[in-house]
């Protein structure tokens, strides 16, 4: 297994690479730096901006193979992924952001895998009673809901509790408060912040996991080995914990493993309404700013998470299948 997981993990690192390098030469034909100082009033002089551009490696002028292996060479000998054309450090906003991102979106991840799966399962179980019904169509109703419209309707109820309260029960913008010291004030001010973006997300995803669930266990819960097990004695509800539950989890488990590029690069709709200052803010703002280094930096990490959950994905597989043996 080990043997195997580094195989795969040198691959990933090859085609990362690959990739990556691809990303700057597209990026540095799409995106000009040097467009963020000509509407500027008065207008910039161009030699001005040469002496801003130059240090930065961002200089359309030098030329784009040197400029390429400057950059490439400082990744490979200083870790330093560049600098903005405004003269943000790309390795400070990255390593800032992507845990502003993974505290909002790995709590709403796992909250909508665990309650999308216990509600698969409780509805394969009573398939076309009421109770499948009622979850089926309330589930459809959260697929159709846009996530501005479900964030509007979680911030108007949390804006009637706080009146109600008197006080700031949640909060609605920021993802913490400035000056909160200590251990537990901290953690309620987080839970503040936490609690309407992650219920937003939650709205919107649990139902995805709802409906492949249910999908995949009532392909199972008739199977032969399901009935040779309620044969042997186990109830219906045993038989489908232990035998049909397991195999049809497997593709979900996959599911979620591929999730993990969009757990950590953030929710781009989701941290602008609340104003969290995520992976997904970020990555719309590189583009606006015509930022080379920056936008590459995010493909990269994005690249990376990839491989990361395709190597996961493998794990759950052999893990949970016992057929599934790696060489």
């Amino acid at each position: 297994m080990i043997k195997y997981l580094l195989k795969k993990t040198v691959s990933w690192v090859g085609m990362i690479f690959i990739a990556v390098n691809i990303t700057y030469f597209l990026a540095s034909g799409f995106l000009n730096p040097r467009s963020n100082y000509a509407e500027r009033r008065p207008p910039v002089p161009e030699e001005r901006v040469d002496a801003i551009l130059t240090p930065l490696n961002l200089n359309d002028k030098t030329p784009l193979l040197e400029r390429w292996w400057t950059w490439l060479t400082d990744i490979l000998f200083h870790w330093n992924w560049g600098t903005s054309p405004i003269g943000d450090a790309v390795n400070e906003q990255i390593s800032y952001r992507v845990w502003v991102s993974a505290r909002l979106m790995l709590l709403a991840t796992a909250l909508s895998v665990i309650i999308g799966i216990s509600i698969g399962v409780y509805t394969a179980s009573r398939q076309y009673r009421a109770g499948d019904r009622f979850w089926q169509f309330t589930s459809i109703f959260t697929m159709n809901i846009h996530i501005v419209v479900a964030t509007l309707i979680v911030v108007w109820g949390a804006i009637r509790i706080n009146h109600a309260a008197g006080r700031n029960v949640f909060y609605v913008t920021g993802a913490s408060s400035i000056g909160v010291e200590g251990f537990w004030p901290s953690v309620i001010d987080l839970a503040q912040h936490l609690i309407l973006p992650t219920v937003s997300l939650v709205i919107i995803s649990y139902a995805g996991y709802h409906f492949l669930q249910r999908s995949l266990l009532l392909d199972n819960i008739n199977a032969d080995y399901v009935r040779t097990a309620r044969a042997k004695g186990l109830t219906r509800g045993q038989a489908v914990r232990r035998h049909a539950l397991r195999t049809s989890i497997i593709p979900v488990a996959t599911t979620v493993a591929f999730s993990i590029p969009g757990i950590f690069t953030g929710a781009v709709m989701t941290e602008t309404i609340f104003g969290w200052q995520g992976m997904g803010q970020y990555f719309i703002q590189t583009i606006s700013r015509n930022d080379i280094h920056g936008v590459v930096a995010v493909a990269a990490f994005g690249a990376a998470m990839t491989a990361i959950g395709a190597i996961l994905s493998d794990v759950f597989v052999v893990f949970l299948d016992p057929r599934v043996r790696v060489s």
